[in-house]
Order: structure tokens, then sequence, then C-alpha cells
């Protein structure tokens, strides 16, 4: 049985490192596209800086939460699949409003990448809590 959680946390811990990685990358296409106009968010670029120094920092602990296997790191790393399950469909109800950010290829490929990844994380969180 043991053996079989170990297992388990490894591969949320894989999942978890791809889906960081793909929500870093989708931050930083967030930035050329100027987000913070899209979602009105007060202070700009400096704002959005600032508001993700904090947000990096706790998925960067969560992934070593994850390896030391930690109930805590299984939180946020619910809370990290959570994030990019909003994370698509968000962009994908901006689109439809006809907002043309996020629309070329490969921003939708990070986008449709971060949600699978995501449902995959959250089912792995969701067994490794139970």
């Amino acid at each position: 049985m043991q053996k079989r959680r170990n297992e388990m946390y490894e591969i949320l811990f894989w999942l978890y490192f791809i889906n960081a990685a793909l929500l870093i990358v989708h931050e930083i296409d967030s930035a050329y596209w100027r987000e913070w106009e899209l979602f009105k968010l007060p202070g700009g670029l400096t704002g959005f800086l600032i508001i993700h120094i904090p947000l990096v920092m706790v998925v960067q602990y969560g992934i070593i939460l994850i390896f030391q296997q930690s109930t805590c790191g299984i939180i946020i790393s619910l809370v990290v699949s959570f994030s990019g399950i909003f994370a698509f469909f968000i962009h994908q109800y901006f689109i439809k409003k006809g907002h043309t950010e996020f629309t070329p290829v490969i921003s939708q490929f990070i986008l449709i990448s971060i949600f699978i990844i995501s449902l995959v994380q959250a089912f792995f969180s969701i067994y490794l809590l139970l």
C-alpha cells in the first residue's frame, strides 16, 4: 500500500512540475497581452508583477511539499490545478466575448495543456487526500 502511495506522489510531483511550468509560461504570455487590463486590475504592469511574486513562491513551495509527501502540498496542488482549470475557462469566456488576446495557436496550446494537466493533477491530488 505504501509503495502505491509513493508512486502516486511521484506521479503528482511530475504533473505539478509540468503544470507549474505551463502556468508560469502562461503568465509570461499574460504579461505580453497586458492581462491586468483584461481583468481591470489596478497597478498596471507593476501591480501585475508584484501580485505574481507571492504566487510564484507559493507554487514553488508547493512542489517542495509534494516531494516531502505533505498534506499541505496536496492542498496547494489542488489550488494550482483548480487555478489552471479556471484559467482555461476564463480565457475561453473572454475569447467568446470578442477579445483577441490569447487567440494565437501557442497561447491556446498552453491553455489547453494547462486544462488537461490540471484535470489529471486534481484527480491525483484528491486521490491522495482520501
